[in-house]
């Protein structure tokens, strides 16, 4: 019966039985709200004015209540200039795992954090030979009703961060413990137009309050979400899949201790997993499809489970002379994984005897900072930290190559690496006169492995008029080597297509390399800035000179010649130097004081790597993003939503012997979303919409930049009760 619904029948059905427990939770907590009374720690100033740059944005939870509903953080954080969602690299290969890409840096080079400390838990998926991992990313930790604000950082303002922020840092603030009682449930349903395209259910509870008034606060929140794989061969030749599913479930609880009128004491402790749904994907997706792989694919079995514990402690104090903070963070992820092919064109498929493995990965993370304003010469606030983080990384299925020719020491340890990062870093923000402020900065990193790096620069902003404000940066930013780069145990291998254009004949192997440089990049940036009560636009120019980007070996270091077998070693090595420039725009209209309008626009004018001449990750040409907001009543507010892609060209140029280019393209298209949001009464709000409602679809092939899914016309409805 239920599959003769409509999706607009089914996506009710989803809910209609939540609505009865929505009505009943009303009765029952419709009483009048104070205000949350939330325990606010601020930032540095000099922080602050690094997020009025141009290279920044801020995502409030107002704004995310009034944008269509999401699953995933990344839908919402692809919307702001300078984001796209792409792979790590110009072969397409993982396709549909789409991760946050800043300026067309890679997502590698997109640090994510969670209320200020790191999240890193994709390093525990293995890095393949074009620099993809099989994983979303880490943008999903939070779910979506969780999120306080979302902090943006591109460019120079994020060189403080260190190593992994070259591109820029998406740092997801959750919402915080409150001294009065307040709790909510939200249920999200989403229902695609196309059967072969998955459904998505979600529901989240959270609770807020004082234990001991005015002493001790918590919170905790859960969640649980689902949303199914595409249909097993919706994708039209080339045996490549669609977009996997994904289930998650999700427990955190924070509790805050107030010392004394200056000073808190917050412990943080979460539980999270993250299943997928496999759709027969593999690495390449060109290997050849097999009765196994089509049997999980239809059967929607999990291939790949990650979970992730974390624990926090946080210690604030607000003094005379200024703020101190001291942080600790301890988080540890599995990455539990059927065993797969790491050798040539079966990189990634899964193995036949359906055996699993798991990774191991574990984060310590300290840091220390002071906050001291100076009003001695000129009015300045000096921010002094100290950091620490070690990370350590045991995966057996890396190794699970044979090793014939003895390249690798210590079998028995090869899967197992670790290094730790020891850093200091200092910022001042100086205003010499109104309406001028500058920020030098200096960070210096020493990695145990790859030894010594400074990462300076400079910030500024200058009031031209009342009206006009003139900013730029600079900054020189690095990304020390991962643990499978460097990890001389971690082996791949290929028959001969994947070997370097250097090699005339044979086999090649592919091992780390413990002597590698960091990536270095150099960015910039300079815009002007209009603003005028609630008119705002700005442009911005900027470049990135970037060097020494780490690739899979073109140069053959060796020949070993067994029997009739040539095998040529190569090992993870620098490239040479690559360039990525573009402009990025604002546009913000008060029509009337119930309509709005907000655009945004980001033009690429260069992605290269100047040895290979190919673009360091498949983007578009340009991407807009236009939001037309109307506010009907207290109760009632609509939007309408375009967004236009650019054309998106694949590689140009072979690096690898037996390399078939493509010239496929994705050209320019757009996506419309239309919503609206009704306040029923004072704890219950509804959101309904449709997205890609003109039904725009791509289907994913294994050539050129037509490496991804997009997906048909949604419609969805969620609610949320609080009190």
């Amino acid at each position: 019966m239920a599959i003769c619904l409509k999706p607009q029948q089914r996506l009710l059905s989803y809910l209609c039985s939540y609505l009865f427990l929505s009505t009943y939770s009303i009765s029952l907590y419709a009483e009048e709200k104070e205000d949350k009374d939330v325990i606010v720690v601020t930032a540095s100033s000099a922080e602050n004015m690094l997020k009025q740059q141009l290279g920044a944005s801020i995502i409030t939870s107002e704004d995310i209540q009034n944008s269509s509903p999401v699953n995933d953080l990344a839908d919402i954080i692809r919307k702001q200039p300078g984001v796209n969602l792409t792979g790590n690299s110009s072969s397409g290969a993982r396709g549909n795992n789409r991760q946050i890409d800043i300026r067309g840096m890679g997502p590698e080079n997109t640090l994510i954090l969670i209320d200020g400390k790191p999240v890193t838990s994709r390093n525990a998926v293995r890095y393949g030979w074009s620099g993809e991992r099989d994983t979303r990313g880490d943008s999903n930790w939070v779910p979506v009703e969780q999120v306080e604000r979302i902090e943006l950082l591109r460019g120079p303002a994020a060189a403080r961060y260190g190593s992994g922020a070259a591109g820029g840092v998406v740092n997801i603030i959750t919402k915080k413990p409150t001294n009065q009682w307040h709790g909510s449930l939200s249920l999200y349903g989403a229902v695609p137009q196309h059967s072969q395209y998955g459904d998505t259910k979600r529901m989240n509870v959270s609770l807020s309050g004082p234990l001991i008034e005015e002493v001790l606060s918590f919170r905790l929140y859960g969640n649980v979400n689902k949303t199914d794989a595409d249909k097993y061969g919706i994708n039209p030749s080339d045996n490549v899949a669609g977009r996997e599913g994904v289930r998650n479930r999700d427990i955190n609880g924070s509790f805050i201790w107030t010392l004394a009128d200056n000073q808190y004491l917050t412990f943080d402790a979460g539980y999270s997993r993250q299943g997928n749904i496999y759709t027969g994907d593999t690495q390449n997706s060109t290997a050849p499809v097999d009765d196994t792989i089509v049997y999980l694919a239809k059967s929607g079995a999990e291939t790949n489970r990650m979970y992730r514990q974390n624990y926090g402690l946080t210690y604030d104090s607000y003094w005379d002379f200024g703020q101190a903070k001291f942080t600790f963070q301890y988080d540890k992820t599995n990455n539990t994984r059927l065993k797969e092919g790491l050798a040539g064109r079966v990189e990634g498929a899964i193995a036949s005897d359906l055996e699993f493995n798991t990774s191991r990965l574990k984060n310590f993370y300290v840091n220390g900072e002071t906050i001291m304003p100076i009003e001695t010469w000129l009015t300045q606030s000096l921010t002094l930290g100290v950091e620490w983080s070690k990370q350590s990384l045991d995966d057996p299925g890396s190794a699970a190559q044979a090793d014939l020719l003895g390249l690798t020491a210590n079998q028995q340890d090869r899967g197992k690496a670790d290094a730790d990062t020891t850093s200091l870093y200092i910022e001042d923000n100086i205003e010499p006169v109104v309406g001028t402020n500058i920020i030098p900065g200096l960070r210096f990193d020493h990695h145990s492995e790859f030894g010594s790096n400074f990462s300076p620069s400079l910030n500024l902003s200058q009031q031209l008029g009342d009206y006009f404000q003139l900013k730029a940066g600079i900054a020189r930013a690095f990304k020390a080597p991962n643990l499978y780069q460097s990890n001389e145990g971690y082996l791949l291998a290929t028959r001969g297509n994947g070997c370097p254009l250097t090699s005339n004949t044979g086999q090649c192997y592919l091992v780390g390399n413990s002597n590698l440089d960091p990536e270095i990049s150099v960015n910039k940036e300079i815009g002007i800035e209009y603003q005028y009560a609630s008119w705002q636009t700005s442009l911005t120019y900027f470049r990135n000179d970037y060097k020494n980007k780490i690739i899979a070996g073109q140069t053959v270091l060796e020949e070993i010649v067994v029997g009739s077998n040539i095998y040529n070693v190569t090992q993870w090595e620098n490239s040479g130097k690559a360039v990525i420039q573009g402009l990025e725009g604002n546009l913000r209209i008060p029509l009337t004081t119930a309509l709005s309008w907000s655009t945004n626009m980001t033009y690429m004018i260069e992605s290269k790597d100047k040895n290979t001449g190919n673009p360091l990750s498949i983007i578009p040409k340009y991407t807009i993003n236009s939001t037309l907001d109307w506010k009907v009543s207290d109760a009632l507010s609509t939007f309408i939503n375009w967004t236009q892609y650019g054309r998106q060209k694949p590689k140009e140029y072979r690096t690898r012997r037996g390399e078939t280019l493509y010239d496929v393209e994705v050209g320019s298209y757009a996506q419309f979303a239309i919503g609206a949001n009704y306040t029923i009464m004072k704890d219950w709000r509804v959101s309904a919409g449709i997205a890609n409602l003109l039904d725009k679809q791509i289907y994913r092939q294994a050539k050129g930049a037509s490496t991804y899914n997009e997906p048909g016309r949604y419609y969805y409805l969620s609610t949320t009760i609080s009190f």
